[in-house]
């Protein structure tokens, strides 16, 4: 992959079975990656400062927002677009 010059990144839970050091170093190498990374993590910390865009899947369609994870969930107006798809869907 390195020899290929991916543009693009792929990884489900990618901080699992990690240790401190490992996830610190790993979280490190996709700040400095400047192509896409696309991933799913239950890590809070790790998506907090890795993603800068956060895509929803939800019944009804999906949110996509340019903003830090926390951002995300303390929107208000995020969590009315979430309650609107949601009872559309219904």
């Amino acid at each position: 992959m390195m020899l290929s010059e991916s543009n693009v990144l792929i990884l489900d839970e990618p901080t699992n079975h990690l240790d401190l050091e490992s996830i610190t170093s790993l979280n490190d190498s996709l700040l400095k990656f400047q192509e896409v990374v696309l991933f799913t993590a239950h890590d809070h910390e790790f998506v907090n400062t890795v993603a800068n865009r956060i895509i929803e899947i939800i019944p009804g369609g999906i949110i996509d927002r340019h903003m830090t994870f926390d951002e995300y969930i303390e929107s208000t107006k995020v969590a009315q677009t979430r309650e609107s798809m949601i009872r559309k869907a219904a």
